[in-house]
């Protein structure tokens, strides 16, 4: 009788980029139907423009022109992979804005550098499920609340109180992202932190980040979802 051979499973390969980048395309395009018309647009334009350029520089000059057009294709091809990453991001914070746990998500995949924050709030509602974030970096601490204002002003200042307690005169600014009409949008929240002027060295964020750590409970709730895993909502 023939020995059956062991055979370990093979590990499944992950998709190449192309795929990656044509299954992201799918995704967005299920959300954004304007997608496809940006980034023809995005493509267009640079390819364009290097054709405007390359007939007032170089009349006449075919190599020249060449050279221009393949300038402003390559240009297109960035500008088309830009808009699709941001478009992106933006359909798939979409899906979950709105969600308990979503300003986690954020913080925990999308802010810059120089930033630290947790995907587990600091202050939350145990009814409500609305939440208040912490985060710290250059621009000093922010607390994001998430849901709406008349219900997270309370947690906000008790949050804001026990900071000034702890840092003293450290900056301290307020987000809110929730139904409320002048509330950032979730896919916007990485980009307005960014915008937030420094007020501390990257040494003192540190300093702070710990501090603050040290002092905040550990909630026993769940962590933020997770935009690339969250189910799309079925159309009526």
């Amino acid at each position: 009788m023939a020995r059956s051979k062991d055979k370990t499973p093979r590990t499944p390969k992950e998709p190449g980029r192309l795929k990656q980048m044509w299954q992201v395309f799918q995704m967005t395009r299920r959300y954004d139907s304007n997608i496809v018309l940006f980034m023809i647009l995005a493509f267009l334009i640079p390819v364009a423009i290097s054709l405007l350029l390359a007939f007032v520089f170089s009349p006449g000059n075919v190599v020249t022109i060449v050279l221009w057009v393949i300038a402003g294709a390559l240009g297109g091809l960035l500008a088309m992979l830009i808009i699709l990453g941001r478009r992106a991001e933006k359909a798939a914070y979409s899906q979950i804005e709105g969600q308990p746990g979503a300003v986690g998500a954020v913080l925990r995949s999308s802010l810059k550098r120089g930033w630290v924050g947790s995907e587990m709030p600091v202050a939350v509602n145990g009814k409500t499920q609305d939440a208040v974030y912490r985060a710290v970096g250059r621009g000093g601490v922010v607390l994001i609340s998430e849901g709406p204002r008349t219900r997270t002003a309370r947690m906000l200042d008790e949050e804001r109180r026990m900071v000034t307690r702890l840092g003293g005169s450290i900056a301290v600014t307020v987000i809110s992202v929730g139904p409320d009409a002048d509330a950032v949008p979730l896919h916007k929240l990485a980009r307005r932190l960014t915008r937030i002027k420094p007020t501390l060295t990257k040494a003192e964020v540190l300093a702070v980040n710990n501090r603050l750590s040290s002092m905040t409970k550990k909630l026993p709730i769940p962590k933020g979802v997770d935009p690339m895993k969250a189910r799309p909502q079925r159309g009526n």
